[in-house]
Protein backbone atom coordinates (compact mmCIF):
# COMPACT_ATOMS: atom_id res chain seq x y z
CA UNK A 1 0.00 0.00 0.00
CA UNK A 2 2.61 2.48 0.68
CA UNK A 3 4.32 1.57 -2.64
CA UNK A 4 0.96 3.23 -4.21
CA UNK A 5 1.05 6.21 -1.89
CA UNK A 6 4.75 6.93 -3.40
CA UNK A 7 3.74 6.14 -7.22
CA UNK A 8 0.82 8.75 -6.31
CA UNK A 9 3.19 11.85 -4.81
CA UNK A 10 5.12 11.06 -7.60
CA UNK A 11 2.42 12.03 -10.55
CA UNK A 12 1.18 14.28 -8.31
CA UNK A 13 5.10 16.19 -8.48
CA UNK A 14 5.21 15.75 -12.18
CA UNK A 15 1.75 17.35 -12.70
CA UNK A 16 2.79 19.93 -10.53
CA UNK A 17 5.90 20.25 -12.73
CA UNK A 18 4.16 19.91 -16.04
CA UNK A 19 1.48 22.77 -14.68
CA UNK A 20 4.40 25.20 -13.27
CA UNK A 21 6.03 24.99 -17.06
CA UNK A 22 2.87 26.17 -18.64
CA UNK A 23 2.19 29.29 -15.95
CA UNK A 24 5.41 30.10 -16.06
CA UNK A 25 5.27 30.71 -19.86
CA UNK A 26 1.77 32.00 -20.39
CA UNK A 27 3.09 34.96 -17.75
CA UNK A 28 6.01 35.23 -19.78
CA UNK A 29 6.50 33.62 -23.13
CA UNK A 30 10.51 34.76 -23.27
CA UNK A 31 11.21 32.85 -20.21
CA UNK A 32 11.76 29.43 -21.78
CA UNK A 33 14.55 28.31 -20.02
CA UNK A 34 12.45 28.11 -16.58
CA UNK A 35 10.10 25.92 -18.22
CA UNK A 36 12.47 23.53 -19.76
CA UNK A 37 14.24 22.85 -16.74
CA UNK A 38 10.93 22.02 -15.33
CA UNK A 39 10.14 19.83 -18.38
CA UNK A 40 13.37 18.08 -17.77
CA UNK A 41 13.21 17.76 -13.92
CA UNK A 42 9.78 15.97 -14.77
CA UNK A 43 11.45 13.81 -17.26
CA UNK A 44 14.49 13.18 -15.05
CA UNK A 45 12.03 12.39 -12.17
CA UNK A 46 9.82 10.06 -14.33
CA UNK A 47 12.82 8.09 -15.91
CA UNK A 48 14.24 7.86 -11.80
CA UNK A 49 10.91 6.12 -10.73
CA UNK A 50 10.50 4.08 -14.02
CA UNK A 51 6.98 6.00 -14.18
CA UNK A 52 4.46 6.15 -17.49
CA UNK A 53 3.27 9.39 -18.87
CA UNK A 54 0.01 10.10 -20.31
CA UNK A 55 0.66 10.43 -24.66
CA UNK A 56 -0.91 13.39 -24.27
CA UNK A 57 2.08 15.11 -22.00
CA UNK A 58 4.68 13.20 -23.58
CA UNK A 59 3.42 14.87 -27.19
CA UNK A 60 3.50 18.51 -25.81
CA UNK A 61 6.92 18.02 -24.61
CA UNK A 62 10.40 17.69 -27.08
CA UNK A 63 12.67 14.94 -26.73
CA UNK A 64 15.58 16.38 -27.43
CA UNK A 65 15.48 19.76 -25.30
CA UNK A 66 12.90 18.61 -23.35
CA UNK A 67 11.23 21.60 -24.13
CA UNK A 68 7.59 22.47 -23.58
CA UNK A 69 5.97 22.45 -27.17
CA UNK A 70 3.18 25.28 -27.52
CA UNK A 71 2.32 26.15 -31.04
CA UNK A 72 2.89 29.87 -31.32
CA UNK A 73 5.19 30.32 -28.17
CA UNK A 74 7.77 27.40 -28.39
CA UNK A 75 6.70 25.57 -32.03
CA UNK A 76 5.18 25.76 -34.89
CA UNK A 77 2.91 23.18 -36.13
CA UNK A 78 1.93 22.49 -39.61
CA UNK A 79 -0.82 19.68 -41.13
CA UNK A 80 0.68 17.26 -43.83
CA UNK A 81 -0.77 14.91 -46.24
CA UNK A 82 0.96 11.93 -47.90
CA UNK A 83 -2.10 10.13 -49.06
CA UNK A 84 -5.43 11.39 -50.02
CA UNK A 85 -6.52 9.29 -46.09
CA UNK A 86 -3.59 9.68 -43.67
CA UNK A 87 -2.97 13.13 -42.29
CA UNK A 88 -0.29 14.05 -39.84
CA UNK A 89 0.39 17.18 -37.91
CA UNK A 90 3.80 18.26 -37.76
CA UNK A 91 5.08 19.97 -34.66
CA UNK A 92 8.50 21.80 -34.69
CA UNK A 93 10.42 22.60 -31.50
CA UNK A 94 11.80 26.25 -32.17
CA UNK A 95 15.00 26.31 -29.74
CA UNK A 96 16.45 22.87 -31.26
CA UNK A 97 14.24 22.64 -34.26
CA UNK A 98 13.59 18.87 -33.95
CA UNK A 99 10.18 18.02 -35.58
CA UNK A 100 7.70 15.32 -34.47
CA UNK A 101 5.18 13.89 -37.00
CA UNK A 102 1.81 12.94 -35.40
CA UNK A 103 -0.89 11.15 -36.81
CA UNK A 104 -4.04 12.94 -37.12
CA UNK A 105 -6.77 10.18 -38.01
CA UNK A 106 -9.95 10.72 -36.28
CA UNK A 107 -10.73 7.19 -36.17
CA UNK A 108 -7.19 6.49 -34.49
CA UNK A 109 -7.90 5.43 -30.83
CA UNK A 110 -5.35 5.18 -28.35
CA UNK A 111 -5.13 1.78 -26.19
CA UNK A 112 -5.47 3.73 -22.84
CA UNK A 113 -8.63 5.35 -24.07
CA UNK A 114 -10.09 1.46 -24.57
CA UNK A 115 -12.31 0.02 -21.89
CA UNK A 116 -10.25 -3.44 -21.90
CA UNK A 117 -7.04 -1.02 -20.79
CA UNK A 118 -8.60 -0.21 -17.74
CA UNK A 119 -7.82 -2.15 -14.49
CA UNK A 120 -10.85 -1.78 -12.90
CA UNK A 121 -13.42 -2.35 -15.65
CA UNK A 122 -11.64 -5.64 -16.61
CA UNK A 123 -13.40 -8.92 -15.52
CA UNK A 124 -11.68 -10.85 -12.46
CA UNK A 125 -10.50 -14.13 -13.10
CA UNK A 126 -10.24 -17.01 -10.25
CA UNK A 127 -7.66 -19.48 -9.90
CA UNK A 128 -10.62 -22.02 -11.21
CA UNK A 129 -10.78 -20.27 -14.64
CA UNK A 130 -6.85 -20.77 -15.02
CA UNK A 131 -6.42 -23.78 -13.85
CA UNK A 132 -9.48 -25.51 -15.61
CA UNK A 133 -7.64 -25.45 -19.27
CA UNK A 134 -4.75 -26.87 -17.57
CA UNK A 135 -5.94 -29.40 -15.98
CA UNK A 136 -8.64 -30.82 -18.92
CA UNK A 137 -5.66 -30.89 -20.84
CA UNK A 138 -3.66 -33.21 -19.14
CA UNK A 139 -6.38 -35.13 -18.70
CA UNK A 140 -7.30 -35.93 -22.17
CA UNK A 141 -3.68 -36.60 -23.26
CA UNK A 142 -3.65 -38.96 -20.04
CA UNK A 143 -6.81 -40.73 -21.10
CA UNK A 144 -4.81 -41.46 -25.15
CA UNK A 145 -1.88 -42.21 -23.77
CA UNK A 146 -2.79 -45.38 -21.87
CA UNK A 147 -4.94 -46.51 -25.12
CA UNK A 148 -2.01 -46.10 -27.35
CA UNK A 149 0.49 -47.79 -24.68
CA UNK A 150 -2.19 -51.15 -24.62
CA UNK A 151 -2.42 -50.87 -28.40
CA UNK A 152 1.76 -51.28 -28.89
CA UNK A 153 2.23 -53.58 -25.97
Amino acid sequence: MAVHLKDKEAYQRLNYLYQAAHCVLSQNPDNVELARFYCFTQKTIARRLVLRQDPSVKRTLCKKCCSLLIPGVTATTRQRRKNSKSRFTVVRCLSCGQSKTLLNNPDYCLWVDHPEAQLQKQPERGPSAKNQPKDSEPDRAASSKPSASTSGT
